[in-house]
This record gives structure tokens, C-alpha cells and sequence, in this order.
């Protein structure tokens, strides 16, 4: 069974059963059943406030932070939905501005089964139901949508051109290879140009489509063309019309520097902004997309203080975090850092990070490629010890290294650390770090 976290109301714990018996995906992705929820309930993706709708392989989380961020600095009410939850389901539903409170969601996820019977909807395509339900029922001035999975056949590419304020495609890499690369006519067949081909899908004619460009693989620039010119999306791309700096990163020195944001119409840049909240190299690109959706489209004013406010406080957990002091970091006399990464683009990107010696802690599902991690940091590490992740099949600790060590719980992997003060990374699942901001007390509100 999945975990979806337990409630204390009795109707919740009853949804959160039934949604822990059914497939995320089903074997063959398409939108036939989403649209027929969608008609039952009145197609609430209709009537919902300016989306901002954002798919990637990885960074689109982040990227949806930002946005959130910035938005809500501007004085909007906001909803967002992303995925997957870390510790609690309620984390996908965040309505105007809050989370959502069981005395809404239980009845919420009773209408949207109701609704359901017959259609054999997955776990993704009722959560998403219930989420544009409950957002078309509730003020707010804006939505930020993460996709789930690819973009073209996902969930949440029922919505309209009407309905969206910009699309934006984060960083690309190969992942969900099952369902993304599976056979299709008249798709790319190198692996990276389908994938983008599949993120692309989200395009809609009229509506702005802002990319990395020229920071994706070559094979990858003209898939997205290929998807968004025919249809008549307003294709915006990084190096091209907009930019964070020469170096297509933001640049600044120290903590106090400002970061050079330009839109494409102006020589210098025209936007003086403060050092992203989020920690990482790639944290700076995600911040930039964000920038480069709010003001390449027309539906919502954001100021220039607002977008500068966002970036600096915005907030997504497990994402190259820190941990607080907890009952796990308690265990250790070295600072402890948390990192949902689990693939190869997510491991270049710790790597990219972590640039001195560190102990390892990872829990992976046996899907994953187990080097994923492992190789792009390389010497670094200087020990590996392998967790389970509770309801999964997962790697064993020698599909990491030979010399991995195996610990039945994150408490015994602390313990079992040598004494010697180099950081501790917990990487390899955004499961394993539910698991972890659970038992350091710090579950994401």
C-alpha cells in the first residue's frame, strides 16, 4: 500500500485508504478519463484563475515555489498544486495560500470517487479532479500547476488556453522511461528529444511557452519547436528572449549582490534581483523561468519588488534543504542536508553543491538507477549506507557500492556514522525524505 499519511479524521483516513490501493498511472497514459471526470463536475479546470502550468524532468517544483512566491509577495491569493506529497496529501492542495483542512478534503475526495465510478481513473487523475474542483469553488487571483508526468497525455493538460496565464518546461532528463519513451507514431525517437517532445505537449495556442533553450540538449531545442510553433504557442527561450545573465546563470559574489534578469529588449539587464532563497547552482535557472513566465505574459501584474521578495523567500522542502535541529539531526554532531533527487540530472545537480567530502545516506526504489547518486559525486563520499523506504521495493546496499553498508532505519544509519564532522547528505527518493522531515519534526505547513 502507499503511504498517505494517516489523519485523525475518521472520513479522511477512509479516502486516504481507497486512494492507497490504486496505480498512480495506469499502463497506457491518456486524457479520455480526466476529461469525462472533468465533464461530471461541471469542468472545473474552466473556471479557475490565470494558471501558470509548468512541466520538467527536474526543477519544475522548485520552479512552481518561485512562482508562488512571488505571486503571493504581490498581496494574491494563490492555489498550487504539486506533487508528490513528502509527509502529509494535503501538501498537493494548497488553497488560496493555505493547505487544505480535512473537514474540506474528505468530502472533497467523496464527491470527485463518486463522480469517478466506471471511468478506472488513476491515483494522479483523481487527485487532480479534486484539486481543480476545490480551486474553482474558492476566491483566489491566480493557480500554479505542476505537471505529474511528462506534460501532453498528464492530468493536468485538460486545461484550456483560456484558463492559462503562461507554461513554462524546467530542466529535461530522462526519467519515467516506461511511459515516456513507450512507442508512439510520429514521435522523436532519440530518447532526450521524446521526452522533450512529451513536455512540450502542454503548449496551447495564444498562451506564452517559456524554456531553458539553449541549456537543453541539442536533440532536444527542436522538439519543443516542433510541438509549439504548429499550434501557434508564443514560444519564449532562454539565450534567445530572455536571460539571467552572459553566463546564462545568475551572477553575484556575495550574499548582499544582485543577480541581472533581461527579457529580451533591452541590452542590459532589467531587473536587479537578490540571490534565490533555495539552495543550489540550478536553483538560479529555476528562479529565471519563473521571472521569464511572470513577465512574458499579460493576465497578472507582478511588480519588480514582488518578483525580487519571491525569490528570496521562497520555500520547497527536500530540495538541497538544511535540516533544523530535530530529534533525527540530534543524533549527529555534523550538519545533516536533505535532497529528494533520484535520477542522473538530479545527482549532476547535488554534485554541483556538494563539492567536499560527505557521508552518504540513500534509500532508492529498485526502478531508479541505483548510480544515479553514486556517480556524479563520485570521491566524495566517503561512506554509503543504504535505508529502506517503508512500503517499497528498493535497492539493496550493494547496488550502490561493494563497500555500502545497510541500516534498518535512519536513526541506526546517523548512529552508525564515523566521528568526523564532514556533512551528512539523505538523498535518492522524494519518499525517503518524507521519512525524514517526518522524524526531525519538520513537516512542511
Amino acid at each position: 500500500m502507499r503511504d498517505m499519511g494517516h489523519s485523525d479524521d475518521p472520513r479522511v483516513q477512509a479516502q486516504l485508504d481507497r486512494l492507497s490501493t490504486m496505480s498512480i498511472q495506469r499502463e497506457e497514459l491518456g486524457l479520455d478519463a480526466i476529461r469525462e471526470l472533468m465533464r461530471r463536475l461541471d469542468d472545473p479546470h474552466t473556471r479557475l484563475p490565470p494558471v501558470f502550468h509548468v512541466a520538467g524532468t527536474n526543477g519544475k517544483g522548485s520552479t512552481c515555489a518561485f512562482l508562488r512566491a512571488m505571486l503571493e509577495a504581490e498581496g494574491y491569493r494563490v492555489h498550487v498544486t504539486t506533487s508528490p506529497h513528502l509527509v502529509r496529501y494535503n501538501e498537493r492542495f494548497r488553497v488560496a495560500g493555505k493547505l487544505i483542512a480535512d473537514d474540506r478534503l474528505a468530502p472533497l475526495l467523496e464527491e470527485v470517487f463518486d463522480a469517478a465510478e466506471g471511468l478506472g481513473c488513476s491515483f494522479f487523475e483523481i487527485t487532480i479532479a479534486a484539486a481543480f474542483l476545490e480551486f474553482s469553488r474558492v476566491p483566489a487571483d491566480a493557480c500554479v500547476v505542476e505537471v505529474g508526468l511528462g506534460g501532453r497525455l498528464d492530468a493536468t493538460n485538460v486545461l484550456e488556453p483560456e484558463s492559462l496565464a503562461a507554461c513554462g518546461i524546467a530542466a529535461l532528463g530522462i526519467d519515467h522511461e516506461k511511459f515516456l519513451l513507450a512507442p508512439q507514431a510520429y514521435a522523436p525517437r532519440a530518447p532526450l528529444a521524446r521526452i522533450a517532445w512529451e513536455k512540450a505537449g502542454i503548449a496551447k495556442k495564444g498562451v506564452p511557452l517559456v524554456t531553458l533553450g539553449n541549456l537543453y540538449a541539442p536533440l532536444a531545442r527542436p522538439s519543443i519547436r516542433q510541438v509549439a510553433e504548429p499550434i501557434g504557442a508564443r514560444l519564449f527561450q532562454l539565450g534567445r528572449d530572455w536571460d539571467v545573465s552572459g553566463e546564462h546563470i545568475f551572477r553575484y559574489e556575495d550574499a548582499r549582490s544582485w543577480q541581472g534578469f533581461t527579457d529580451g529588449t533591452a541590452r542590459e539587464p532589467d531587473l536587479r534581483l537578490p540571490p534565490p532563497s533555495l539552495l543550489g547552482e540550478f536553483q538560479r535557472i529555476n528562479a529565471g523561468l519563473a521571472v521569464a513566465m511572470l513577465r512574458h505574459q499579460s493576465k497578472v501584474r507582478v511588480s519588480e519588488a514582488s518578483i525580487a521578495a519571491g525569490i528570496a523567500s521562497a520555500v520547497w522542502p527536500a530540495r538541497t534543504q538544511r535540516l533544523s535541529d530535530g530529534p533525527l539531526t540530534a543524533l549527529t554532531s555534523s550538519p545533516v542536508w536533505l535532497d529528494g533527487g533520484h535520477n542522473a540530472s538530479a545527482g549532476e545537480a547535488i554534485c554541483a553543491h556538494f563539492d567536499a567530502p560527505l557521508h552518504l545516506i540513500i534509500g532508492m526504489l529498485e526502478a531508479k538507477d541505483p548510480q544515479a547518486i553514486i556517480g556524479p559525486l563520485g570521491d566524495r563520499v566517503r561512506s554509503i549506507t543504504a535505508v529502506p523506504i517503508k512500503g517499497y521495493d528498493c535497492h539493496p546496499a550493494a547496488a550502490f557500492d561493494p563497500e555500502a553498508r545497510a541500516a534498518e532505519t535512519l536513526e541506526d544509519a546517523l548512529l552508525a556514522l564515523p566521528s568526523d564532522d564532514f556533512p551528512v547528505l539523505i538523498a535518492g527518493s522524494l519518499y525517503l525524505a518524507g521519512e525524514v522531515l517526518r522524524a526531525n519534526d519538520e513537516v512542511p505547513d
